[in-house]
């Protein structure tokens, strides 16, 4: 029997097997609880497919949940954005859709337990004096003045700030932990403040917020989360993570378990500095296609499967490191090669008058839509007299190893006829207006034709028949010579991260045309039609990727 090569279980699964095979769990329920503070990014998917796909796997449940406990940033558009990133990720959730807010009493209520309990106090020290009590790595933290109040007092002051009796930052509640602790995260924690603020969803319910390192355990044990999988900058939190869940009373409680996160080279993440390249105007919204945003990625044109691909391909592991960029390329530029038609598209036209073809003339050319895919069919193309190439096809004075058209030199018209060139109108200022040319009418694609060989081959469409589109071009949004940040921190952006060219030209053959469809450009790359600005009146297509690049997989 042939031996079926298995993958191997990266650590959390393994985690995860030994948890089931103890008892401490009998099922597996994960979740993704994003704050909508912003719009997700491509590290986001990383944890959005890990957490989703082990449900699947282990036959769990994954809940989606909005971990919405800071009003000062949240809003409707962010959430209605992240549902439908994880929607088109194809992370299911189903009916398991959360709020955090929806929890406020049950996490109040947790609060005062802990009150009850002689586990937490109110404090009135400034935010500064907090910190300054806390100590350093080396050094321990202070009691606050206020640790020994009585649980009397504490209920009465919790429940004066729940009324909204107390203004902003007169007063916390605090675990009261150890502020000896090693670990500074333990050192009575802030678990609760006061913000009059309008809540997105619980509007002016209440003045008292709780703090993530409190609402969260919480969140994840009021659901019956198993595995709490989290990136590694919350290693530090765990022990507060779990002291929360036992004094809170939960048992077994949820487990936390922490991955690296997905850091890749020369874009930007940071949702601080993405909200102000959108508010500066620099990127057209959070969707840009220059941005790594989810909802960025599929503007530009980038598909699902390609998305998934790039994961599995980065791994899970507990060390931090940078994935190129161009990987992610790599996936998609695999996930669309046996999926698109390879059309015509001249982006910078200039027209090609072929002088002895005659006038008025045309003919309609066989074209294969995809030779490594014979499932998407074939079409024809309308050859005729005048025709637009690109503008780069053409020089007067060409360098060496220059193959493509130039004075005397002689080119295939790709899926049509060998042209040789005979010159070139310009106008007033210099600029080539129109290329002339003849055919052999010997030549003609798939006539057997042996006679002679030529080294250079160009794409066209029809002159008269052509689509007019506009057609961007993007690069990185950073100058990848320089690196991402300036010395002041400010985003060393490239200048040249998008060229429109308004004035290109399809073969007809495109159709009526969606948002998202895709197509290779032969000779150009893949591009996409953009979800915001394309018209049936004038199609507006995002480069996805160039065809060539230099990436290959390690082996």
């Amino acid at each position: 029997m042939e031996s079926v090569e298995k993958r191997t279980r990266h650590f959390i699964e393994q985690e995860i097997d030994q948890d089931l095979e103890k008892g401490v769990y009998n099922h597996v329920m994960t979740r993704f609880p994003p704050e909508p503070n912003g719009y997700l990014h491509i590290g986001h998917a990383k944890s959005i497919l890990l957490n989703s796909g082990l449900a699947e796997e282990y036959g769990g449940q994954f809940n989606l949940r909005f971990d919405d406990t800071n009003p000062t940033k949240e809003k409707e558009e962010f959430v209605d954005s992240i549902k439908e990133d994880v929607e088109w990720l194809g992370a299911h959730y189903g009916e398991h859709l959360y709020f955090a807010s929806d929890y406020f009493q049950r996490m109040y209520e947790c609060a005062v337990q802990l009150i009850k309990d002689g586990k937490a106090y109110i404090c009135e020290l400034s935010a500064d004096e907090i910190r300054e009590m806390r100590g350093t790595l080396t050094t321990p933290g202070t009691n606050s003045p206020y640790r020994d109040r009585s649980i009397d007092e504490n209920l009465a002051l919790f429940e004066k700030m729940r009324c909204g009796d107390v203004p902003d930052g007169a007063m916390v509640l605090r675990a009261k932990i150890d502020m000896a602790s090693p670990n500074i995260n333990m050192r009575d924690p802030v678990i609760y403040r006061v913000a009059h603020m309008h809540h997105h969803r619980q509007g002016d319910a209440w003045c008292i917020y709780p703090m993530y390192d409190f609402a969260h355990p919480l969140e994840d044990a009021f659901e019956g989360i198993t595995h709490s999988i989290c990136t590694l900058e919350f290693e530090d939190h765990r022990p507060l993570y779990d002291w929360v869940v036992r004094e809170c009373g939960f048992k077994p409680g949820p487990r936390q378990i922490e991955f690296a996160k997905l850091y890749l080279t020369n874009v930007v993440t940071g949702k601080r500095y993405i909200k102000k390249l959108v508010e500066d105007g620099i990127v057209d919204g959070w969707d840009d296609p220059r941005l790594v945003s989810i909802a960025g990625l599929r503007r530009r044109g980038f598909t699902p499967e390609s998305i998934r691909m790039f994961i599995d391909l980065c791994g899970i592991s507990k060390s931090n490191s940078s994935t190129d960029y161009a990987m992610l390329e790599y996936c998609i530029r695999e996930d669309l090669k046996m999926k698109d038609k390879r059309m015509m598209a001249v982006i910078d036209p200039v027209k090609l008058v072929i002088d002895n073809y005659p006038e008025g003339q045309t003919e309609e050319l066989p074209i294969i839509n995809n030779r490594e895919n014979e499932e998407l069919g074939s079409r024809t193309l309308t050859f005729a007299r005048e025709l637009y190439i690109e503008r780069d096809d053409f020089l007067e004075e060409p360098p060496k190893k220059y193959f493509r058209l130039f004075p005397g030199n002689e080119v295939r018209l790709m899926n049509a006829y060998f042209v040789t060139c005979t010159g070139c109108e310009k106008d007033a200022d210099g600029n080539v207006t129109v290329v002339h040319a003849t055919y052999d009418p010997e030549t003609k694609s798939g006539s057997g034709f042996t006679g002679r060989k030529v080294k250079g081959t160009i794409h066209w469409v029809p002159a008269n028949e052509s689509i007019p589109a506009t057609v961007r071009l993007y690069e990185n949004l950073i100058d990848e010579e320089k690196g991402v940040y300036n010395e002041d921190g400010s985003l060393n952006l490239n200048p040249d991260s998008l060229r429109e060219m308004k004035d290109a030209r399809l073969e007809p053959a495109f159709g009526d045309l969606k948002a998202y469809d895709s197509f290779q450009f032969v000779r150009q790359g893949y591009f996409c039609v953009d979800a915001k600005d394309s018209s049936p009146e004038h199609p507006v297509f995002n480069r996805i990727v160039s065809l060539k690049s230099s990436f290959k997989l390690p082996k």
